[in-house]
């Protein structure tokens, strides 16, 4: 499909995931507007050269901000997460509320791609506030616009992440590794260039059917043994202690007192359950995309931090 100068509007577009998905567009040269928060994050990242490149100030929670944002976009992305409550920032204003509102808006707005970024295991039925919000947020965007792209990533993996660098850490500085539980629940790591650019052949797709994506990479691990590989690259041979969940969520309860948490119960709740996507679904596979594995990546973020 032929860009014809169409502008893509990605909420979130300096976040983690979001800053790839604007660069991935931009190769396919989408116009693409960027919403966010804090606009000059985006003239940090991307620079002020690029002409087909706009970066706007946009407050998700509120409608005109939502509105003009979108207003004149062929598509939208919604990246926007939220993992520590704070304010009237929870998981339910994020990922229902706001989701809801920007699929609402974009649906007014003729925009004719909509894609939410949900995740692996969201539950309008779990007991979790943070998972039932993952799954509310599916319910109520394809509610507001029929005709949405839902997409679940595995646990993302890259560059200043949050997941394997955190391992890395870890397994660098402790000599006995305290591992969630008895290290048994199942990861299928998603590398995040991959899911990006599963989000753009999405919007370049002539198919318009809704379909919900679930995005895993190549092999799905323990997570013992993802601890294994990690260490192993990195030369280190740390002892691995199972820690009870119990003991988890009171150390995350109390770092999330700090101004930038270390650990945060949702991540302690979503480390209870599989995040293998389903072989029923579809996936990176009908995008066309061989998703790349853990280790090629690790060790190139290994030679990048020494």
């Amino acid at each position: 499909m032929a860009t014809n100068g169409r502008t893509v509007t990605v909420f979130g577009g300096t976040g983690f995931l979001g800053r790839r998905i604007v660069r991935h567009l931009r190769r396919q040269e989408f116009l693409v507007r960027i919403a966010s928060r804090h606009p000059d994050r985006a003239h940090s990242q991307f620079g002020r050269d690029d002409p087909q490149l706009r970066s706007v100030e946009a407050d998700i929670h509120d409608e005109r901000s939502v509105a003009d944002a979108i207003a004149g976009a062929y598509a939208a992305v919604n990246t926007v997460s939220l993992y520590v409550e704070h304010g009237q920032s929870t998981f339910h204003s994020v990922h229902v509320e706001a989701a809801q509102r920007i699929a609402a808006q974009a649906y007014r707005a003729g925009v004719k791609r909509l894609i939410q970024i949900s995740g692996i295991g969201a539950d309008a039925a779990s007991q979790s506030r943070y998972i039932r919000a993952r799954g509310e947020g599916e319910r109520v965007v394809r509610a507001a616009f029929a005709d949405a792209h839902i997409i679940r990533p595995a646990v993302m993996f890259g560059s200043d992440d949050e997941f394997l660098t955190t391992i890395l850490k870890l397994l660098r500085r402790l000599p006995i590794y305290p591992m969630f539980g008895r290290g048994l629940m199942r990861l299928q790591p998603a590398y995040v260039e991959d899911v990006a650019e599963a989000i753009v052949r999405i919007i370049q797709r002539v198919e318009t059917q809704p379909m919900t994506f679930e995005c895993g990479g190549p092999r799905v691990y323990s997570y013992e043994e993802l601890v294994g590989l990690v260490a192993r690259q990195a030369g280190v041979a740390p002892i691995l202690i199972p820690i009870p969940f119990a003991v988890w969520r009171a150390l995350a309860w109390a770092s999330e007192m700090l101004p930038a948490p270390l650990l945060t119960r949702n991540q302690v709740e979503l480390m209870q359950i599989d995040t293998v996507s389903s072989p029923e679904m579809p996936g990176f596979v009908e995008l066309g995309i061989s998703p790349h594995s853990v280790e090629p990546i690790l060790q190139k973020m290994l030679s990048e931090c020494g």
